[in-house]
């Protein structure tokens, strides 16, 4: 088994809690573990990025060579294209619809989302929406990490411990919210892959 993951979006969206529960789930599972410091202006609404590399056997280096990613995690929409040379052919793109507009040239972001479209495995979901349904358009993260976990190989009860472990500390509420989060982005990703 192998994974090279890149994660991207903007600093507050909740890039570090997915590369988390990734992690403690890859661990739980026995699995060896690589992640690349999150990169980016995480505390002024920056672009940030990371990568994130599992797999069954030793890991020699932490970051994932051009083209060998096997999956885009993308919070927001532009921030998913910006890594698209690192996407292996047959990689998955999994982001949300929902565009952070930091910049003043931001495209519009039909534009983006259609070369989105144009790749061959992609989904793209309204997160915050989902998220918001859930009862908190804050876990629109765990909404996309939800839609990711068919792909990442890994089980799904093993992301869902990892949620409650993640959360624990900010009580049975939030833990709940988002194992519904997790579990709506999954539903999505399965009807629409």
């Amino acid at each position: 088994m192998k994974k090279d993951i890149i994660l991207a979006g903007v600093g507050g969206q909740g890039i570090l809690s997915i590369a988390a529960c990734i992690g403690l789930a890859a661990l739980a599972e026995n699995l060896f573990l690589k992640q690349a410091e999150v990169h980016g202006m995480s505390q002024r609404g920056g672009a940030v990025q990371s990568h994130l590399r599992i797999a069954s056997d030793p890991i020699a280096s932490d970051l994932i060579p051009e083209g060998k990613a096997d999956l885009i995690i993308s919070v927001e929409p532009m921030e998913s294209l910006r890594y698209l040379p690192m996407l292996h052919r047959n990689g998955w793109i999994i982001s949300s619809m929902n565009p952070f507009v930091n910049i003043p040239d931001y495209p519009q972001v039909e534009v983006v989302l259609d070369e989105i479209w144009k790749q061959n495995r992609y989904i793209t979901l309204d997160a915050d929406a989902i998220a918001k349904e859930c009862g908190s358009v804050k876990s629109a993260n765990i909404v996309v990490l939800g839609a990711a976990s068919p792909f990442l190989d890994l089980k799904y009860e093993t992301l869902q411990n990892a949620v409650m472990q993640l959360f624990a500390s900010k009580g049975d509420d939030i833990v709940e919210l988002n194992l519904k989060a997790l579990q709506a982005g999954k539903e999505y990703a399965l009807k629409h892959s």
